[in-house]
């Protein structure tokens, strides 16, 4: 068989989680803000990200009770209408967080480069864990 030149990328996820395992923050949680932002409802973001209110609701309340601060600020309804507003506690959680991906990403990369590559080949591709 012929060797054709494949090209290998390296995948990651990162996510933010309490000692008991649960979910903090991380790209979810994350386009759920950035909806938000740019929507200014839960409702809308809903919408746009094809997910029920209840369960954006459900995802916000949990990492807000345990990072123990609030990530929006939100206005009931009324003749103005509802909405909702990130904290600055919460656009600075997705700066950092979004460092934090970034990094992960390019290290990632890195280290794949110069560590696995060259024990790569399609006859003997990593094995997924």
């Amino acid at each position: 068989m012929t060797e054709e030149k494949k090209t290998f990328y390296i995948r990651s996820k990162v996510w933010i989680e309490d000692e008991d395992g649960n979910v903090v923050f991380g790209l979810g949680r994350m386009r759920i803000l950035e909806a938000i932002e740019r929507l200014g409802s839960i409702n809308a973001a809903a919408k746009a990200l094809k997910m029920g209110y209840r369960a954006i609701w459900g995802r916000i309340t949990a990492s807000e009770e345990r990072l123990g601060k609030a990530l929006l600020v939100r206005n009931i309804g009324g003749s103005s209408g509802g909405g909702s507003q990130l904290t600055p506690y919460a656009k600075s959680l997705m700066e950092k967080f979004r460092n934090l991906h970034r990094t992960v990403e390019i290290e990632s990369d890195a280290l794949f480069e110069n560590v696995a590559v060259s024990g790569i080949s399609p006859e003997h591709p990593i094995e997924k864990t």
